[in-house]
């Protein structure tokens, strides 16, 4: 079919559907009608700007037979933001079928089916540009078997990858991710992992460079004058403005993509107002919702506004990349003491637009060594020395195999290695290589290891706390504080913000005991199981009420005019609480609070016995006994300082003390009392010795600029491994408590599109390896807060076809 019969078939279908012809069309017709002529490739472009609705018809009987036509591709595109029927964009791409060339559906207000279908179905073209498009989970897993290039620059909802979602894209070469919001490194590489072809990849662009691809000037020096010329940005727009990359915290940004004026020395530091001015230093108050309601996009647009003001509370950085600094480049983070990158004849390259995972350490490295057949990482080169790097680095920082294993210990080998320990334990006392028989925990820690590393998806599932009927009664909880069962595995306690003590069975989601609000609880801030008494807890809210409960008394069967019994205590208060815990002979428990005192108590007698005053200089958010020994505990204050106290030698002299650069959030023991984690605010994580209180271990993880990003650690698997979440990021990050290597990074989304959530509070699995539950509430104060339980050793259903708003994937008050 040549040009002629392809516009008469054209017009005649007008006629036919008693429509006018569309001019944009008949221009598209004559183009081709010229290539042809010309003897060039002949590409019929489909423009959606112009085209109505009842215009499509024409269209539809137009490429019924297009496969016989002289048109060697049709590429179908918008250029600017319009609001089309997805119903028609799907059929006419169905109906251009194997022609179809190219895609280009950007800013394009489609209806939530049409991403679906897209999804499912595939489509035949070689580029795909879906930039702005509303994606907030990707899962492509229909059939894109000719895509060669996909763009899904600027879909500020982008959150994740799904397992499968390139694992029909055989040809894929180049992929541009920019200006999204992806951060996990872990599922990212693994999704991308399945992309046989991919050779070029961008989280963040060169300033000059609008497609992916080896920027052109990246093999030669570059002067700021060349990167500020006129640009023309990816939405064909032009733009002369270009964003740098901000040293601020990602999770609380709704929209920290949006273009920065560029300054045109790059020595001069930038600086402006931090968001933290902005919020109470109430550090787990409700009140600091208030930082997340405003939005830190706001917070940004007034500090630009009083640009002059140079405050160094927060500093942004030019997005200068230089190769002499694999620190600096590579994660295009920079660290916020660092005044200026040395460059005494280096390459720069500015970079805007990056996604947070950007952000993180070691990005570019981490990339590299996951990515082996990658060539071009944003714009920039990939050669053998960058490999190199990449590997040591990797090996350095992050931690490949739980538990440090061997790749080729498999199930398998270890199965076997114990069924022959079990059955010839002699065996070993002959071998050089084996000096003792292996014990049946040793064989379960590795056999959980070897689970570990088989999913970048962990199972992550709420605990359900709704729905329950007690008498005419039904409750919805709103989880506070929550801590497991000292010697049950199969029980969790947890306090509401409404002052309720629920005790429910974590397997199977029904409730054991129910304590009400007696009064004057309000929000349960402090909660500690006792230990050899172990249906007694001990329960303290933020109005200062200390209670002890025996919850075999609060059966949810008899609820009803249920008061307190005679094994219940009421404790003297403790203004503004934030923490208790008990000793380990469950004789003594001590509260701290919004002051510089810590309070002990005699369980049995249920009498204050102490008050001890100004213990530090400023207030105390977490005090915590030793797990073996009953009169050493530990104290973590705001003050900056973590201090060691012993009552057998009185309150008066701290066995040792130890500072962090900001303030602490919490401290704890380690399950054998030789460490100390110390949590301080925005990811300061450090392993201090128990004995001396030097420091062991700094888990450099990345901060994020926030002085209200509070952030609590806690020990998994006895003393393996740590895991650490804040609350100005919605990522719990576990790291090797011997070594500090990254293992994993488990990111919470909520369940429904822009529902951001928030680490609240988290503990591991005391009789379970690699689990571990999190309080995570979204960022809305008006929602609600859940617990979520992680396992490591499980994986989630990725493949399965949910819908945005059904899939669930994986702090503002005191105390731990």
């Amino acid at each position: 079919m040549d040009f002629i019969t392809m516009k008469e078939r054209y017009m005649d279908a007008c006629r036919r559907h008693g429509i006018l012809p569309n001019m944009a069309i008949c221009s598209s017709l004559f183009m081709v009608s010229i290539k042809d002529f010309q003897h060039d490739q002949c590409i019929l472009e489909v423009s959606l700007d112009s085209l109505k609705d009842s215009e499509f018809i024409p269209l539809f009987d137009l490429f019924t037979d297009i496969n016989n036509s002289v048109i060697d591709g049709v590429d179908v595109y918008n250029r600017t933001p319009c609001v089309m029927n997805g119903g028609y964009v799907l059929s006419l791409l169905r109906a251009i079928n194997k022609k179809l060339r190219a895609v280009h559906l950007i800013d394009l207000s489609l209806e939530k089916g049409f991403l679906r279908d897209l999804s499912q179905r595939g489509l035949t073209c070689k580029e795909l540009n879906l930039s702005s498009s509303r994606l907030r989970k990707l899962n492509l897993t229909g059939s894109f078997e000719q895509l060669q290039t996909l763009n899904l620059d600027f879909n500020t909802s982008l959150t994740s990858f799904q397992e499968s979602c390139f694992s029909s894209m055989p040809n894929l070469k180049r992929l541009s991710v920019c200006a999204t919001r992806v951060s996990n490194l872990w599922t990212t590489t693994t999704s991308l992992s399945k992309l046989p072809s991919l050779v070029e990849l961008r989280f963040q662009n060169c300033l000059c460079c609008n497609s992916t691809g080896l920027c052109p000037e990246s093999t030669s020096q570059r002067t700021l004058d060349s990167c500020n010329r006129y640009n023309a940005d990816s939405y064909g727009r032009s733009s002369s403005v270009h964003s740098m990359l901000i040293d601020q915290p990602h999770s609380t940004s709704e929209e920290m993509f949006h273009d920065i004026p560029i300054i045109e020395d790059p020595s001069f530091n930038v600086y402006v107002s931090s968001p933290s001015e902005y919020v109470s230093e109430d550090p787990e108050g409700d009140v600091s919702n208030y930082a997340h309601e405003l939005g830190f996009p706001e917070l940004l647009s007034n500090a630009l506004h009083n640009f002059d003001m140079l405050n160094s509370n927060a500093q942004v950085s030019l997005g200068i990349f230089s190769t002499a600094n694999e620190d600096c480049m590579a994660s295009g983070f920079y660290d916020r003491h660092t005044s200026s990158l040395a460059d005494s004849g280096t390459k720069k390259y500015l970079t805007h637009h990056p996604s947070p995972i950007c952000f993180e350490k070691h990005y570019r490295d981490f990339m590299i060594a996951s990515l082996p057949k990658l060539q071009i990482l944003d714009n920039l080169p990939i050669n053998i020395s960058d490999r190199d790097s990449a590997k040591v680095r990797y090996s350095e920082y992050f931690e490949h195999l739980a538990c440090r294993r061997q790749p080729k210990e498999g199930l398998v080998s270890i199965l076997s290695m114990r069924e022959i320990n079990a059955r010839y334990p002699r065996l070993c006392k002959t071998k050089p290589s084996c000096h003792r028989t292996k014990s049946a925990p040793y064989y379960s820690r590795s056999l959980g290891a070897a689970k570990v590393s088989s999913s970048a998806w962990p199972l992550v599932r709420p605990l359900s706390t709704s729905g329950y009927i007690f008498g005419d009664e039904n409750k919805s909880f709103r989880p506070r504080q929550f801590e497991y069962h000292p010697s049950d595995s199969a029980l969790m306690a947890f306090g509401t913000l409404d002052g309720e003590v629920v005790v429910v069975n974590h397997e199977n989601a029904k409730i054991s005991s129910y304590i009400p609000s007696l009064g004057a609880m309000n929000s349960i801030l402090g909660l500690c199981w006792l230990k050899k008494f172990s249906s007694k807890l001990i329960a303290g809210s933020d109005n200062g009420s200390l209670r002890l409960y025996d919850t075999r008394h609060w059966r949810q069967s008899t609820v009803s005019g249920r008061n307190l019994s005679a094994s219940d205590f009421v404790f003297d208060e403790f203004d503004q609480l934030t923490s208790v815990h008990v000793n380990t002979t469950d004789e003594l428990f001590v509260a701290s609070g919004y002051s510089k005192n810590v309070a002990l108590y005699d369980i049995n007698t249920g009498k204050r016995l102490n008050v001890f005053a100004d213990m530090h200089q400023q207030h105390i958010n977490v005090v915590k006994f030793s797990n073996h020994s009953p009169s050493v505990f530990a104290t973590s204050s705001f003050d900056q300082d973590v201090k060691m106290w012993d009552l057998r030698q009185g309150p008066f002299q701290p066995c040792f003390k130890a500072s962090s650069s900001q303030g602490n959030v919490m401290v704890c023991f380690s399950p054998d009392d030789l460490y100390l984690l110390v949590s301080a605010v925005d990811n300061e994580v450090k392993q201090l010795s128990a004995v001396d209180g030097r420091l062991l271990l700094d888990f450099e993880i990345t901060a994020t600029g926030s002085s209200q990003n509070y952030t609590r650690s806690y020990y998994m698997n006895g003393r393996d491994y740590i895991i650490s979440g804040s609350c100005d990021e919605n990522v719990v990050r576990i790291c090797c408590a011997q070594t500090g290597r990254r293992l994993r990074d488990i990111s919470l989304e909520g369940k429904h599109s822009g529902a951001s959530m928030f680490v609240q509070s988290l503990r591991g699995d005391p009789f379970r390896d690699f689990n571990m539950s999190i309080l995570a509430a979204y960022m809305r104060p008006s929602s609600k807060s859940e617990i979520i339980k992680v396992n490591l050793m499980a994986s989630s259903d990725c493949s399965s076809d949910q819908s945005d708003d059904d899939t669930y994937l994986p702090s503002f008050s005191m105390g731990g």
